[in-house]
């Protein structure tokens, strides 16, 4: 009977492990790195064991650190979460040498599944549906450039170790064969210490559909139904859900059999997810197995009511599967949406910072918070930018939608940019809403990136401007700077540098009066001077926004809109024209580092002239690599960095000519 479980972990998956192994009365152990000590899974774990510095190669990646701290708390059992040595056979051998028990897969199913030439071998045996493709290995770009030719375009350049994007290439033509096989090969190579890729067929338009799996070491196979992965971006998941809307019952059980075929021929035991590529006909194609739990693993759970970090403790516990395949029903609809830290409107680089504010979710039932982070938190460089899931439950997919998109519209996190407005926008979509999606969906939605939308003139309307007005007068009345009941009580709002003439007047009941043009609006709140989040209702309906005080002016967010704004009365308002500009800095003639990082390679040199779009070098941040092109045609005056030199965020790169 497992009695202590050691996370080999962080964040929030260490957190998930945490919550249900205290349910079923195990004690946990968190391991932490220098970076991670004040960390949300160090303080709910039972104890904790600092175990490196900050570089994850020096702590989670240590298998040394890790046997040691599990030697140390007397931890019977260790539970890897998903990334860093969850994949590892090395590491599951090491712990059965040690007698600890490894709450995954064995280590052939592991080999086997982690390489992707092996695993589309044995699918091949297994009569397992598969992608036409060159299942060897590539020895170089030459080598790729011709079985590229050979196979056709589109094609995908994948690393054939390891999984979640990494490693991976979409090539269109020739002309892109030899940049993406560099950046796919290092990227590997960073990731996953196996610099081996593959090439095969790139289909057009697929939907990324997996199917969830779990076995025992008593060899009973179950599937679990599907989830639906389509909506990428850079091929990393940033929304799922369960069931798909493109899943009839009878390819459900085609899919499901399939993988259960896959999971009995690699002996496999535990959870593990099967995914496939579904084409625009629904003919499906074996894309990789997963010897792990999945990130999106909570949308299974919510439609089907299983605890799949539970099941997978019974199995390491050597426990029989309770779950029989006629157990398993499909109740309702659910999605997640993950939260990353990155900048949307800066091309999605990474961002970094502390948690300077931090409120979770407010309202409806079934809304699911998985976090990591909490007040305080610090997001580092060193490690993958998701920071929470946010999953719901809904009756039906329509259901769903409006639930998530209220959910993420109460969610506050400041501190560092992050994609909650943007995840909005997407499930705001006609093409999701309609459910016609697939894996280059973003891509076709956003060709021109990401802005942050200006609130429409119905939005200004009903919402902006009396809600604006409202804080503003609360806020002068809150200042008692002067007697603001002047004149007919009228004011001045300047919201996104556009004025309104306001009159304001007080009723009875907390009740303010809102007037500008020829329109009226009743408003009624509990909101408190410096709330982050006003509950209004505006005519008796209710809304919830989001509120910034900055130290020049105010902030209202409502789903992915923003509205700024300064609040006057009439008199002050007066001056408004005399304040001084804030002076703009010239910054054109300098490539400035758009988020901390490390230099992988540099492809220009001092007095080189260089094209718009041209490659300037290759930034790692986050495990990703980022190659920085140039904007503009220019020619370079001054190269102020090196290769594997670290960066801070705003450091000058390079200076060119004027």
């Amino acid at each position: 009977m497992i009695k202590k479980i050691l996370i080999a972990n962080r964040g929030e998956i260490a957190c998930r492990v945490i919550k249900t192994a205290r349910k079923m009365g195990i004690k946990t152990v968190a391991v932490y790195s220098e970076a991670d000590e004040y960390s949300k899974h160090v303080l709910e774990a039972d104890e904790s064991l600092l175990i490196g510095p900050a570089s994850a190669s020096e702590s989670y990646l240590s298998i040394e650190k890790i046997i040691n701290a599990a030697k140390e708390a007397g931890a019977d059992a260790i539970h890897p979460g998903y990334g860093f040595l969850s994949e590892n056979a090395r590491f599951v051998q090491r712990l059965l040498k040690e007698k600890i028990k490894f709450i995954g897969p064995n280590v052939k199913a592991i080999k086997i599944m982690g390489d992707k030439i092996q695993s589309k071998n044995l699918a091949i045996k297994a009569k397992v549906n598969t992608i036409p493709g060159f299942n060897d290995v590539i020895k170089d770009y030459k080598h790729a450039s011709v079985i590229a030719n050979d196979i056709g375009f589109p094609l995908m350049i994948k690393a054939s170790a390891g999984g979640g994007g990494k490693g991976m290439r979409i090539v269109k033509n020739k002309n892109e064969v030899k940049d993406a096989f560099q950046l796919a090969s290092n990227e590997a190579k960073s990731s996953f210490g196996d610099d081996r890729v593959f090439i095969e067929k790139y289909i057009e338009k697929p939907r990324h559909i997996e199917i969830q799996v779990l076995a025992d070491i008593y060899g009973n196979v179950i599937h679990l139904g599907e989830r639906e992965c389509s909506i990428q971006r850079r091929h990393q998941k940033i929304i799922e859900e369960a069931p798909s809307s493109v899943v009839s019952k009878k390819l459900r059980n085609e899919m499901g059999e399939q993988a259960k075929d896959l999971a009995k021929a690699v002996e496999y035991q535990s959870a593990g997810t099967v995914e496939f590529i579904v084409d625009q006909e629904n003919n499906f194609y074996f894309l990789e197995m997963n010897t792990r739990l999945q990130v999106e693993h909570p949308v299974t759970e919510e439609i089907t009511g299983f605890d799949l970090v539970e099941q997978m403790i019974r199995v390491a516990d050597e426990k029989r599967l309770k779950i029989k395949q006629e157990d398993v029903k499909i109740d309702g609809w659910a999605m997640e949406a993950r939260i990353y830290s990155e900048d949307p409107i800066r091309n999605f680089l990474p961002s970094v910072g502390r948690v300077k504010k931090y409120i979770e979710p407010v309202g409806e039932k079934n809304v699911r918070l998985d976090s990591g982070i909490i007040d305080g938190s610090e997001v580092s460089i060193n490690y993958d930018p998701m920071l929470a899931k946010l999953i719901v439950k809904g009756k039906n997919r329509d259901q769903c939608i409006k639930k998530i998109v209220n959910a993420l519209n109460s969610f506050y996190l400041r501190g560092f940019n992050n994609n909650i407005k943007f995840l909005i926008s997407i499930f705001n979509s006609k093409n999701f809403c309609k459910g016609d999606i697939h894996t280059g969906l973003l891509d076709q939605e956003y060709k021109d990136g990401y802005n942050y939308p200006k609130p429409s003139n119905k939005f200004l309307k009903k919402i902006f401007v009396p809600v604006a007005a409202y804080i503003g007068y609360r806020y002068l009345k809150n200042e008692n700077v002067r007697n603001i009941h002047q004149e007919e009580d009228r004011y001045i709002l300047n919201l996104n540098n556009k004025q309104y003439a306001i009159k304001i007047n007080e009723g009875k009941k907390g009740i303010i009066k809102i007037i500008y043009k020829n329109s009226s609006f009743k408003l009624k709140s509990s909101w408190k001077i410096n709330d982050a989040i006003i509950d209004i209702q505006i005519n008796k309906k209710k809304y919830l926004l989001q509120f910034d005080k900055f130290q020049n002016h105010l902030s209202i967010t409502y789903l992915d809109y923003s509205g700024e704004f300064v609040f006057y009365d009439k008199e002050t308002a007066k001056f408004d024209k005399y304040m001084l500009e804030e002076e703009v800095v010239d910054l054109s003639k300098f490539l400035l580092a758009p988020m901390p990082g490390k230099i992988v390679s540099i492809n220009v040199k001092d007095g080189q002239k260089v094209k718009s779009g041209e490659n300037l070098l290759v930034l790692e941040a986050m495990k990703m690599e980022n190659l920085i092109t140039a904007s503009k045609d220019a020619k370079i005056k001054k190269i102020s960095v090196k290769p594997n030199d670290a960066v801070e965020v705003d450091q000058i790169l390079i200076e060119f000519d004027e």
